[in-house]
């Protein structure tokens, strides 16, 4: 994660803003006992860590409320940057381009790295730009069409048909970009 980025300590215990602490506990609980650097199948230090701090936070009545201030402070002014932007291109443009940038992203990690395909959402929310507010429509579209899948860590790939998407997609945006050269041309 980038350091200029606040953590999202709903999204690394994976569960809801609006979640009761005996959820947030339960879910504590689960995994830490997955990601406790002791266990040799899933153990995870870093993510363990994390995971600590969340639940330190989310357990904490008044800690807790001090984070929902600046939590939902972010996630309104994620908003309001990026619709301020979006306004230049129609949304449906914009939502084409970010499913083939997000099928791109995970066909390359698929090819470059195929032992280990799949990606965070968090991740893909840093590496294409956008906030996950704007990205959750997309992946869900993109998992309804079964164009992606999720492992059991809940991150995503890309699956077979979703190769065949982006490659049938991409060639018309390049055939679209050569015959608007063509036109352009004295």
């Amino acid at each position: 994660m980038s350091d200029d980025r606040p953590v999202d300590h709903y999204e690394v215990l994976q569960v809801n803003p609006n979640a009761e602490v005996e959820t947030i506990q339960r879910v504590f609980r689960l995994l830490a006992q997955r990601f406790h650097p002791d266990n040799k199948e899933s153990g995870d230090e870093r993510r363990f860590r994390e995971i600590q701090e969340a639940y330190t936070v989310l357990n904490d009545p008044e800690k807790r409320a001090r984070y929902d201030i600046s939590y939902q402070q972010h996630r309104n002014n994620r908003w309001r940057l990026v619709s301020a932007g979006a306004q230049a291109e129609s949304d449906f443009e914009i939502e084409q381009m970010v499913r083939l940038t997000l099928l791109e992203a995970l066909y390359t990690k698929r090819r470059v790295e195929p032992h280990s395909p799949a990606i965070f959402s968090t991740e893909l929310e840093t590496l294409l730009g956008r906030p996950r507010e704007h990205l959750e429509f997309t992946i869900w579209y993109l998992v309804q069409r079964k164009y992606l899948t999720r492992d059991d860590q809940s991150r995503l790939m890309i699956t077979a048909d979703g190769v065949d998407y982006l490659e049938q997609n991409y060639k018309g945006v390049l055939q679209r970009k050569r015959l608007q050269g063509e036109v352009l041309k004295p």
